[in-house]
């Protein structure tokens, strides 16, 4: 282990983790969202390790912090590590403990971002710091964003930093950020470590039907309300055919030597059946990638009418559309034909899906630290289902993966965590995550 990983870095990742989630930076979406307190607490400490943060906000209180440590080598590329500063609503009366509290209770710290992804923060804010004390530098620049607005649309954050503070990013062509090198238990005694390497692009559909008004009394074969009920359950029942992108295919083929099987054939008009009878038969960890082998859409919001003895004239309901690398032709297509000829849709949030090279010495390394710190581990290659904002740093030309460790207990549902009730981290998992961390990112 790194003699700069002492105490004192291990008892401030814990510290921070607790301090960042007693600030409410709860994201209610329409730009409804404070993250300033927190992101002046993260501002304080690189400033305490001596490392300058600049503050920068599209609108009052959506505050986003951005630092650069200047590498060894000025000739090297820069690489970005990020994480958002807020996090999404919590409901107290369905919480064992305050969602704000940050209470650690039994080797646990709890509370509203405790996975999603403060702990993340304070791992990175640990590392950095203990760098600082020791004098330790990385070879390349180390580029640290702190963003607001990644759980609605990125607009006050990733996105406000792309499009007007490009420069602050020059150099970097990779990216580190959330979601990945996390302990998945199958249940057989393996521990999986999935290291995120892309993204289904996000596809939010606005779906509205249009008919007649009328009395609800009376027979009406133009009824919006019908009209969009039958759309909407032609995409909710609708089974999309499997499409499987380098990264997804990558994982199948690392799981199926995992459990011992033989190769199958993942090409050709029979590749969705072998994939279906594969995720049957690697079991639980078919969850790390059954999500990803095809595109989605969800209904989920519905609006129409103001009375009920009223036929309403329109109709609305929303979909969550999520969207393989190279996947959006046969998407839009499916919608067409789903939708029909009564209803029509609209993009009310679209963002690109990301592939990352799964063979890139990056992804080497990120493999060697958790194997370093857990002799054991398996670690694979996956597709997250849902997007985060390495979507906005990748329009800078980086190449982005999810990686923020985690060793995590048996019977510990990570997943389950994510915008869940009780969320919660051990604190030897962050412990873990930091030597991890800070071991991967001086060797990338």
């Amino acid at each position: 282990m790194a003699d700069h990983i002492d105490q004192r870095a291990l008892d401030e990742v814990v510290r921070f983790t607790s301090d960042l989630i007693r600030f409410d930076t709860t994201n209610r979406g329409g730009g409804d969202g404070v993250e300033r307190p927190a992101a002046e607490y993260v501002a304080e400490r690189l400033a305490d390790a001596g490392i300058e943060p600049l503050v920068l906000e599209k609108a009052p209180g959506r505050t986003n912090v951005v630092a650069r440590i200047a590498g060894t080598d000025p000739s090297a590329d820069a690489l970005l590590v990020h994480g958002h500063l807020d996090v999404v609503p919590a409901d107290p009366d369905e919480w064992t403990v305050p969602p704000f509290s940050g209470e650690i209770r039994d080797g646990v710290v709890w509370g509203r971002g405790a996975v999603d992804m403060k702990d993340s923060d304070a791992m990175v804010l640990a590392v950095v710091r203990a760098w600082a004390r020791a004098g330790v530098r990385p070879r390349r620049d180390i580029v640290l964003a702190f963003t607001a607005d990644e759980e609605d649309t990125a607009q006050f954050g990733s996105n406000f930093l792309v499009t007007t503070r490009p420069e602050l990013f020059d150099g970097c062509t990779e990216a580190v950020g959330e979601s990945g090198a996390y302990t998945f238990h199958p249940g057989d005694g393996r521990r999986i470590y999935p290291v995120a390497a892309g993204e289904r692009g996000t596809s939010w559909l606005a779906l509205t039907a249009r008919g007649r008004a009328g009395h609800g009394s009376k027979i009406n074969p133009e009824n919006a309300v019908t009209r969009l009920a039958a759309a909407v359950t032609r995409i909710g029942e609708h089974t999309w055919p499997v499409r499987l992108t380098p990264t997804v295919r990558a994982a199948l083929v690392e799981l199926t030597a995992l459990y011992g099987l033989p190769l199958p054939d993942l090409d050709g008009e029979v590749a969705g059946a072998t994939v279906d009878d594969l995720l049957a038969r690697i079991g639980p960890a078919a969850g790390l990638v059954a999500a990803t082998v095809r595109n989605s859409a969800n209904p989920t919001m519905l609006d129409a009418g103001y009375k009920l003895n009223v036929i309403p004239g329109s109709a609305t309901a929303y979909v969550d559309g999520r969207v393989l690398p190279g996947g959006d032709d046969e998407f839009m297509a499916t919608l067409d034909r789903l939708t029909g000829p009564d209803v029509e849709w609209t993009y009310a949030h679209r963002e690109i899906p990301l592939e990352a090279p799964v063979d890139a010495p990056a992804f080497a390394v990120m493999r060697e630290a958790l194997s370093h710190f857990d002799p054991g581990a398996h670690v694979i290659p996956y597709c997250m289902s849902g997007g985060t904002d390495a979507k906005q740093f990748s329009r800078l030309g980086m190449r982005s993966y999810g990686y923020m460790p985690l060793r995590l207990p048996e019977g510990f549902d990570y997943q389950a965590m994510f915008h869940g009730v009780d969320e919660r981290v051990p604190v030897a998992a962050l412990h873990f995550g930091t030597h991890v961390l800070d071991r991967a990112l001086r060797a990338l």
